[in-house]
């Protein structure tokens, strides 16, 4: 904070939940900045977070920005959408996950067609109506698509089809399509992140503290720090290095 005095702490509100966003959000572009100012040889290229980083002004940043310095932006960037938070759209019906749905039932979500790049280098997505079905011709041999919905939105026979281009709303495409098999094998590492980070806190007298004093909390951590180190020496003299994580396992 003392690094970046142009952050503004706002009043807090009555829900600690909603400041901790707040303050999450604020941190993250100025925390990124210095980690990578000291750390110029890392250079990642996936983003990773959780909802409170759903904001237009970090994913514009993260993706295209230049805040972390020349070409130091990511490709992509998996965030759930904030649920206080919707996506809109005044041409077509689209889902909390940034996929168009039927004009005539919200419930109903395009199919996804694949994605393309156009001479200028835009990456567009197809989505079309879920219920066209793909006929072979026997006169030509080829493929067309027919629509065989009841009510239909459009009088096109291959039924309605919307051209999405990310770069236009990267909230709600942020260069990955949210519900595929893609993001929800990418973002399963987060959660693999958050628990290892989890267990450090534990192990480190960091977590469920029940005073917010500057010293004993440094006291505390200096002593957990030791007993840590203690017990990875006396795996190693034992032979058992399993047991370098779990204090409980070595004295058992």
């Amino acid at each position: 904070m003392a690094s970046h005095p142009d952050i503004i702490v706002e009043k807090k509100s009555d829900s600690p939940d909603e400041d901790k966003c707040v303050h999450d959000s604020k941190l993250l572009l100025p925390t990124l900045k210095d980690f990578f100012s000291l750390h110029p040889l890392i250079n990642p290229k996936t983003f990773l977070g959780d909802a409170a980083f759903d904001t237009a002004a970090i994913y514009k940043e993260l993706l295209t920005g230049d805040t972390f310095g020349k070409d130091m932006h990511f490709s992509k960037a998996y965030i759930p959408l904030n649920s206080r938070a919707s996506l809109g759209n005044k041409d077509y019906t689209i889902n909390d996950s940034g996929i168009p749905c039927c004009p005539h039932d919200s419930s109903l979500q395009m199919k996804y067609e694949g994605s393309s790049k156009l001479r200028s280098g835009v990456t567009r997505y197809k989505f079309v109506c879920p219920k066209i079905k793909w006929i072979k011709d026997p006169n030509t041999g080829k493929n067309h698509r027919s629509c065989n919905c009841d009510n239909p939105c459009t009088t096109s026979s291959c039924g309605r089809m919307v051209h999405i281009y990310p770069e236009k709303n990267l909230r709600a495409y942020p260069s990955t399509l949210r519900d595929t098999d893609e993001w929800n094998n990418t973002y399963k590492i987060r959660t693999v992140v958050e628990r290892d980070i989890n267990h450090f806190k534990d192990n480190l007298c960091l977590a469920g503290r029940r005073t917010q004093n500057e010293k004993t909390l440094h006291a505390d951590l200096i002593l957990a720090g030791i007993t840590q180190l203690i017990a990875v020496i006396l795996a190693d003299k034992i032979k058992h290095h399993e047991f370098v994580r779990s204090l409980k396992s070595l004295i058992a």
